[in-house]
């Protein structure tokens, strides 16, 4: 005890010392490799700053989370793709930027939305659109207010932190959809459209102008002129005068890479074809196909018929035109080869009307079958539905109070049911049983009674058994490209060695070496590559010049190196190039014609001396009309200037695309206005404007089709916006 007493003594605050320097290392070494945010500066949790205000990336990442869910839910999946996630993030960033700036413009207004709003828009008879979208019932879609409300008493009652957050985060963007609604009302209600100005438009719509002209080709300019050529101060200066135009608001790369596919190879497709074919005699001979489908096939077993009409599979006609019990293929079907088994076919109806009550075992809640009751108290309840209903009980009494199908509670009734719409036992008994008849029948979410209303139609249809196998890289073919790619990136170093190597190895093996351009650092995939955010992550961690590792990209392995590198800020001249050099080339084109031409006297002597016709606009409009000068704006305007009317315009009008025009205004009239009711005129287009801003897609904070109208576009403008969501995502 003495000895180890004395260690204690004697070494006690070495160890402490110790331990701490340990623990600092540890901190130090996640500092430095990104894992922590102890150094990262200010909120090592901002996604982002709108003017000043914090967007906080964990509060994000929920948003994301239940829009994920939200989408599996509704595709039926239990993961989502990258590009699925990378979009959900775009947008949502989006939307949480224009909320923080619309919200300011709210306060300004005084908008607010008050309880009894609130309690409207979950529990009214038109409940608002993000309500439906995560409180209805996942199967139809329909919604029950009285179900919501068990749900929402449920979570609120509950312990889960997670629910409540999640409800939490609907609600406050229910909310902020309703003061968008607000807001985009009063924008709307601000609509004027000015009398005179309408008196205007229709007075220059009904002008009309006869015109004789020469076109001058920019074809007379040969293609290497020298005097056409823009060099790199032309278009620096031109960048100078148009900043606004030629600004980036991120950074921005560009590379060349070259592709090696991954793909599965012809052998790869072989030996799936094999595999299948190995199982052909087992399928042929299958007891009980529904378990070998499910042991061996990529596609299930839906037992039960689908009618000639409805079945998409490629060769259908072949496939129909075998026996029953006989086996069609192996034929290839997306990236699977396929074998199919005609098992029955019968003559069934088109469609049909039933009602059903549904007795409950299972419910789908965030994508899982969740047990709700005991399968044999299912049964005896939906035996007592099935036996009270024959004895003189009303039928939509009892679906009100017992059926646990939310979408049609009420009814109980689904018009014009097809094949394959239900469930493989539901479907069975629909088509195969007849007008009348009634039964209760099992399925995986419990115990249905149905009746059967109306059949409509006669058509074959088939059961039939797909057993499938996926056509996969196989570990060969994933080695050879990888071991490839590895060895084009270990022999290119640089820019230089990376042409180089591409035209003396691969050129010749028929790989192409391509580019891509203004690749964002928030950019989630690369049109020609795929989606991948580490692959783009390595480009911005790259220099240029910088050759990068092999990366594998959906069915790729990928090899770039970074040829440009162009900060946020007003373009240089060697980027915005390709977008101001036509531009001020078909200018000094322009010049170089009108140069060519001299003095202007006549339409006949221009045409003469260059060998081109003279052509004639006889019904040339303000607002356009046929033939190439209608779209010329330089040519109409200077056609509908009264100075210029009955004579030889003395000077060469540019065109857009480098050739000139040299015009004769012949005469200038006026049609009679085709709709002399200015004011109805006013009222239309204004009731059309109020119409664009209030159908805009703007009414939902996790809606992200396409929009009419903007609201918060110049507020975007004006705002100071930070975007730090490369560090994260």
């Amino acid at each position: 005890m003495s000895v180890i007493q004395k260690i204690r003594d004697k070494y006690a605050r070495w160890a402490v010392i110790a331990i701490a320097l340990a623990l600092t290392g540890f901190i130090l070494m996640d500092a430095f490799t990104g894992r922590s945010r102890l150094f990262s500066g200010g909120n090592s949790t901002a996604l982002g700053r709108v003017n000043g205000k914090t967007i906080d990336e964990i509060d994000f990442e929920k948003r994301v989370q239940m829009q994920e869910q939200n989408l599996q839910q509704q595709r039926g999946r239990t993961s989502t793709g990258e590009a699925e996630r990378q979009q959900i993030i775009n947008d949502l960033w989006k939307q949480e930027v224009d909320q923080i700036l619309l919200k300011n413009e709210f306060d300004k207004l005084g908008l607010s939305v008050g309880k009894k709003e609130r309690t409207d828009m979950l529990y009214g008879p038109d409940p608002q659109q993000l309500a439906r979208q995560y409180l209805g019932d996942p199967q139809t879609g329909q919604y029950d207010p009285n179900r919501v409300l068990q749900i929402v008493n449920s979570i609120k009652r509950g312990k889960d932190k997670s629910q409540k957050e999640q409800l939490n985060i609907l609600l406050d963007a229910m909310d902020n959809a309703r003061l968008d609604e607000k807001y985009l009302s009063l924008m709307a209600g601000s609509m004027h459209y000015p009398k005179w100005l309408l008196e205007k438009q229709n007075a220059d719509n009904s002008l009309m102008a006869t015109v004789a002209y020469v076109k001058v080709p920019d074809s007379l300019i040969a293609s290497n002129s020298k005097e056409s050529e823009v060099s790199g101060k032309e278009i620096a200066d031109y960048i100078d005068r148009h900043k606004d135009i030629y600004k980036r608001d991120d950074e921005t790369r560009t590379i060349e890479y070259v592709l090696f596919s991954a793909a599965p190879s012809s052998a790869d497709s072989v030996a799936a074809r094999s595999k299948l074919l190995s199982l052909k005699a087992a399928f042929d001979t299958a007891k009980n196909m529904e378990d070998f489908i499910k042991a061996n096939s990529e596609l299930p077993l839906y037992n039960s018929y689908v009618s000639k009409k409805t079945i998409q599979v490629p060769e259908k006609d072949s496939l129909l035109k075998t026996p029953v019990g006989g086996t069609y293929g192996p034929y290839i079907d997306k990236d699977n080869y396929v074998l199919a088994k005609i098992i029955d076919m019968k003559q069934l109806p088109d469609t049909v009307k039933v009602r059903h009550i549904l007795v409950a075992t299972q419910q789908q809640s965030q994508g899982q079958l969740m047990q709700v009751r005991e399968d044999s108290t299912a049964k005896k309840l939906a035996d007592s539905i099935q036996l009270a209903i024959k004895n003189g009980a009303k039928f939509d009494t009892l679906c009100r109070k017992y059926s646990d199908d939310s979408g049609n509670k009420d009814s109980g009734i689904y018009n014009d049911v097809y094949t394959g719409r239900m469930v493989a036992e539901f479907n069975d008994f629909i088509f195969t049983h007849k007008v009348g008849e009634s039964g209760v029948v099992k399925t995986v979410f419990g115990y249905h009674y149905i009746e059967i209303l109306s059949q409509k139609g006669s058509e074959p249809a088939y059961k039939i058994a797909y057993l499938a196998k996926k056509i996969e890289t196989s570990d060969e073919t994933e080695r050879n490209a990888e071991n490839s790619a590895l060895q084009f990136a270990g022999e290119s170093r640089d820019l230089k060695s990376f042409d180089a190597n591409f035209d003396k190895n691969l050129k010749a093996k028929g790989l192409q070496k391509l580019f891509a351009t203004d690749v964002s650092s928030h950019a989630y995939q690369i049109p020609g590559i795929g989606a991948s955010r580490k692959f783009i992550k390595q480009i911005f961690d790259a220099d240029k010049g910088d050759v990068l590792q092999p990366e594998r990209v959906e069915d790729n392995f990928v090899v770039a190196v970074v040829t440009a590198v162009d900060k946020a800020g007003v373009m240089s001249a060697a980027a915005a190039r390709k977008y101001i050099e036509p531009i001020l080339r078909n200018q000094k084109k322009a010049q170089l014609l009108k140069k060519r031409i001299g003095n202007i006297t006549t339409l006949e002597a221009l045409s003469a001396s260059i060998r081109q016709p003279i052509q004639t606009a006889d019904s040339l409009r303000f607002a356009g009309g046929a033939g190439v000068i209608a779209y010329e704006p330089k040519v109409v305007g200077a056609a509908f200037n009264p100075a210029n009317k009955g004579k030889v315009v003395n000077q060469a009008l540019d065109g857009r695309y480098g050739n000139v025009y040299v015009i004769r205004v012949d005469n200038v009239g006026a049609t009679a206005v085709e709709n002399a009711d200015v004011e109805g005129q006013r009222r239309s287009t204004e009731a059309q404007l109020r119409m664009n801003i209030l159908t805009t897609n703007q009414n939902s904070q996790f809606n992200f089709g396409q929009q009419q109208y903007d609201p918060a576009a110049v507020l975007r403008k004006a705002a100071t916006i930070k975007d730090y969501r490369n560090k994260f995502y």
